[in-house]
């Protein structure tokens, strides 16, 4: 049995999970813990990287402690210490690698630095078992993208933002219309009791070949409308959230199917092609049932993993480490591995002509 420690600090999540692999080859979580920082940052509107770095020094050791002690285990019975390596905020990425060095050193074990959206993209391997190949749309709060996967380290971008990320999308609009923070969740909450037919926002790049996203129109077409009906009533805010949603679901479903359509032609004799959806923002109901929809209608299935590992966790970490420990892909000097604020998944393609400045390096 293999057993990987997994440490993520890259935003306001301080977490740590232990992960196994049996002799069966069945994967298992023993343990994944998380301590959410919402109530630290809440008075702020977003996370402050500052905070965010000091509370994660003041968790970091209990959490680690909790993982292991839920897993019955200790750290002669670990295998290797994976940790969150980049992309995000320096000082979080600072505590986590930082800590999962002294560990590896101290126990003598191999360490595995992370990119945390490798994370995102190997879930569905850990909660599924899935089989490579398989086209991955990634979505969280800097990223999205559109992904061809089709083993461990080889993932080729199809697909970009060239503004910003569906998840700052949704944050922002949050915080343009007075919603609490965790934005996005709160869009997706008022957007229930909303008419989506209300507003008729732009479905940004909708019918256009390239299979890029953009999302900035969107959220100035927001602005637009709630500074036209100031001061907002609930009602507007709702009806806002809702038409807001239908937009993204349109947009997403019309840019999704250019990388369906591409991954049935490079992959003709694929029985059961699969879309994976993972990133935070993944844990949106509409945006679930939408992408459910056009899968359907387009012979694919759609893997969606639960709902705790759409956010930022220690599990997906740990994973991608085991993954990485038993295919021999480990650093030769690990202990001096940097951490990196920005780094893209697929290191090979350019960035986007007009990208923002987080899409850019997506």
């Amino acid at each position: 049995m293999t057993r990987v420690l997994g440490i993520e600090t890259s935003c306001d999540e301080t977490a740590a999970a232990i992960v196994s692999r049996g002799e069966d080859g069945a994967p298992a979580i023993l343990s994944n813990i998380v301590l959410s920082q919402i109530e630290e940052h809440a008075a702020f509107g977003g996370v402050v990287p500052e905070i965010a770095a000091r509370a994660h020094v003041e968790a970091l050791d209990g959490v680690i402690e909790a993982a292991l002690e839920e897993a019955g285990l200790g750290l002669p019975d670990i295998d290797g210490v994976a940790a969150t390596a980049g992309p995000g905020l320096i000082g979080g990425l600072i505590v986590g690698l930082t800590t999962a060095k002294a560990i590896a050193a101290a126990a003598r074990k191999p360490l595995l630095p992370i990119n945390h959206l490798e994370g995102h993209a190997l879930t569905a391997r850990l909660t599924d078992s899935l089989s490579f190949p398989y086209l991955l749309l990634l979505v969280s709060g800097g990223h999205t993208q559109i992904l061809h996967v089709t083993g461990i380290g080889h993932y080729e971008r199809w697909a970009s933002t060239i503004d910003d990320a569906l998840g700052e999308a949704f944050d922002k609009t949050a915080k343009l219309l007075g919603l609490p923070y965790p934005g996005g969740p709160n869009v997706e909450k008022a957007a229930r009791g909303g008419n989506p037919a209300r507003f008729t926002f732009p479905r940004p790049l909708r019918g256009e070949s390239r299979p890029d996203f953009s999302f900035s129109g969107l959220k100035t077409a927001v602005r637009r409308a709630a500074t036209e009906l100031a001061p907002l009533s609930q009602t507007d805010i709702a009806d806002i959230c809702a038409s807001f949603q239908i937009a993204v679901t349109d947009t997403l479903a019309d840019r999704v199917q250019r990388g369906l359509e591409r991954f049935r032609k490079q992959h003709p004799d694929l029985e059961e092609p699969t879309l994976v959806v993972a990133g935070g923002v993944a844990a949106n109901a509409a945006i679930r049932q939408t992408l459910d929809d056009l899968c359907r209608s387009q012979g694919f299935a759609l893997v969606a993993p639960p709902l705790k590992l759409c956010g930022d966790n220690a599990a997906m970490i740990a994973w991608a480490g085991l993954e990485r420990l038993e295919a021999g892909l480990t650093h030769a000097n690990a202990l001096a591995f940097a951490p990196r604020p920005r780094w893209p998944l697929d290191e090979a393609s350019a960035p986007l002509v007009g990208a923002g400045k987080r899409g850019a390096k997506a």
